[in-house]
């Protein structure tokens, strides 16, 4: 494209809200940190959303590793998961983008729609052994820019002998109505049920789609039978008093530390809690959520895309390409997404994992089973169907509106 229109989109992009940049995964805050080379011909920039990991972390040997491969030297900035978004789309307004960009899935395509991206037909990367339903996190209008580094989902971690006690084998849980029935009996118990996010952010939404796609219902008819279902779903459970009113207010995080107290069946959460999950005290396992009506729901990946931005000299796709390859690679997937505490991306290594780690399994299933919040080519429309989804969630369970009526103004919202 010429320089005046993808200037244009530039503009535009920078003034969107990259609202989808969200706490899930399982990366630090901190600021930014750098080597000190100066870029030039033989320095090429790398950008990433690890700011916990400094010069001395296997990551930062990582990429000075594939730089030496390359022949080049590695500049390295790593900046807060939502600070990246905003600051990539300034570079590119100032013709300054990193070579290579590493970026939380859902904000690929505001970048790529503003012009900043190279597709995978421009820059060369092989993303044939990529899983389709994580690959199309990072696809927009047919293109496919970039490659996933990893994926991380949500699933349900329980407490064995909270369940142990209520008389709940979890083997019979199979649906939405055998869940129910199994917490049910933990409050008949004497314990608490459920504990989950739906805080009015997107993590709130991050949280409700796996019941929302588990319904069947679609992101472009929030006010379907199906979403209606899934909503009700919730709201139901805070007034049988299966999960508590704090779930209004909670994040990924304040639901850990409920469930993390013990007294909770189930929690609601991701594969960046497993580290903590091993220190709470308590045997513990992991399910993946269930459909309406049986199967794997398909709940939303977390996680990053390697991308190569564009370039004035288009010369410098070459080494990006051999950049990202290193990056990507099965040998080096492996190492980098257990320190993440990522599901690898391919088949590959995700055997490898498990293999390695038995406990693994139920996660690397519902990754098979999870599905890009953008996808189904929505691209920049989800941040404000995701706001919509987020705000009927908090009208449905405080009480405020009904189910139907919350999910029938924010479908007339999102259009």
């Amino acid at each position: 494209m010429n320089s005046s229109s993808r200037q244009r989109r530039l503009t535009a992009a920078a003034l969107t809200a990259l609202a989808v940049a969200v706490s899930t995964t399982a990366c630090s805050s901190g600021s930014g940190s750098a080597d000190t080379e100066g870029a030039g011909s033989g320095t090429y920039t790398v950008w990433d959303p690890y700011p916990q990991f400094d010069k001395t972390s296997a990551w930062t040997k990582l990429l000075d590793k594939c730089g030496t491969e390359a022949g080049v030297k590695i500049k390295r900035t790593g900046f807060d998961t939502s600070d990246l978004g905003n600051k990539t789309l300034l570079a590119a307004q100032q013709g300054n983008s990193p070579d290579v960009l590493i970026v939380d899935n859902p904000v690929v395509s505001t970048l790529a729609e503003a012009g900043v991206l190279t597709t995978t037909d421009d820059n060369k990367l092989d993303t044939s052994k990529v899983d389709p339903n994580l690959l199309a996190a990072g696809q927009s209008g047919g293109k496919t820019y970039g490659t996933p580094i990893g994926a991380n989902t949500l699933a349900l971690y329980y407490n064995k002998d909270v369940l142990k006690a209520a008389g709940v084998d979890v083997a019979s849980i199979k649906d939405w109505t055998s869940l129910t029935s199994a917490l049910a009996k933990v409050k008949t118990a004497g314990k608490k049920g459920i504990t989950f996010s739906a805080i009015g952010t997107e993590e709130g939404s991050f949280q409700f789609l796996p019941w929302f796609w588990g319904s069947g219902a679609k992101l472009t008819e929030l006010d379907s039978s199906q979403a209606v279902a899934a909503l009700s779903l919730w709201k139901g459970w805070l007034k049988d008093g299966y999960a508590p009113n704090s779930v209004l207010n909670n994040t990924q995080t304040t639901s850990w530390q409920e469930f993390a107290s013990g007294d909770y069946a189930f929690a609601e959460n991701g594969t960046w809690q497993l580290a903590n999950a091993e220190k709470a005290g308590f045997d513990y396992g992991v399910l993946p959520i269930p459909a309406a009506t049986g199967g794997n729901a398909a709940a939303p990946t977390g996680g990053e895309f390697v991308t190569v931005p564009a370039q004035k000299d288009t010369g410098r796709y070459a080494t990006s390409q051999k950049l990202v390859t290193c990056l990507t690679s099965t040998a080096n997937l492996y190492d980098t997404d257990n320190t993440l505490s990522y599901v690898a991306p391919t088949a590959e290594v995700q055997d490898k994992q498990v293999a390695a780690n038995a406990e693994l399994k139920p996660w690397v299933d519902a990754v098979k089973a999870a599905k890009g919040r953008t996808s189904d080519d929505l691209g920049t429309k989800y941040p404000k169907i995701s706001e919509q989804m987020w705000k009927a969630v908090q009208s449905a369970l405080s009480g405020s509106k009904s189910p139907k009526d919350a999910l029938s103004a924010a479908q007339s919202a999102a259009k």
